[in-house]
């Protein structure tokens, strides 16, 4: 994945009006980007609540998601990153793509939903594997105000690990496993 010896990777965006897209992304240790087939499959599920959506990349990492989710027409994504690198990055690949209805958060997630809430219609939930983040990120969003009363939650995690606790007020819509990932899509509220 490493190009002409930079430490620099790329994604490609999938569908909507930048797809086809890549863009690059630093090397960050535990950053790697959900893959093609896994994003492909998701914004599928979403395509009928996604247009003039307001949704949240929390762990946003390289951004794939969150870019995927305007490329195919949200009206509003909030980016939130850690790590001075992706965050850099994430800011120069909205650049140059000119995307509008993007905002990038410089802060970890945690402490990010600590704040007061303004609710979301979809929620992107992919962290660092192996760090326990689920559960606790999505009792945050759940007791924080973050979600619309009918959201969508995507999670992400590793095959190997149990499905996480969802809160009570959640159901699972979907699931699957690609490879090493499991990825799930919950809708707060009734169906």
């Amino acid at each position: 994945m490493n190009r002409r010896g930079r430490s620099a990777y790329q994604l490609r965006i999938i569908g909507g009006q930048w797809r086809s897209r890549r863009l690059e992304f630093p090397d960050v240790p535990g950053l790697r980007p959900t893959p093609d087939r896994v994003r492909e499959t998701l914004f599928n599920w979403l395509a009928p609540v996604l247009p003039g959506a307001r949704c949240l990349d929390l762990f946003a990492g390289s951004g794939a998601l969150g870019m995927e989710a305007l490329s195919r027409g949200a009206a509003e994504v909030v980016f939130v990153e850690h790590h001075p690198l992706a965050v850099r990055a994430l800011r120069d690949n909205l650049a140059r793509l000119q995307a509008v209805g993007a905002r990038v958060e410089a802060a970890e997630a945690m402490a990010w939903l600590r704040q007061p809430g303004t609710p979301f219609e979809i929620v992107l939930l992919d962290p660092p594997f192996g760090e326990g983040l689920l559960e606790p990120v999505c009792a945050a969003l759940e007791q924080g105000g973050w979600l619309m009363p009918n959201a969508w939650i995507y999670l992400e995690a590793a095959a190997d690990q149990p499905a996480p606790l969802l809160p009570a007020a959640w159901t699972l819509h979907r699931e699957k496993i690609a490879g090493t990932v499991a990825y799930r899509l919950a809708r707060r509220g009734s169906e």
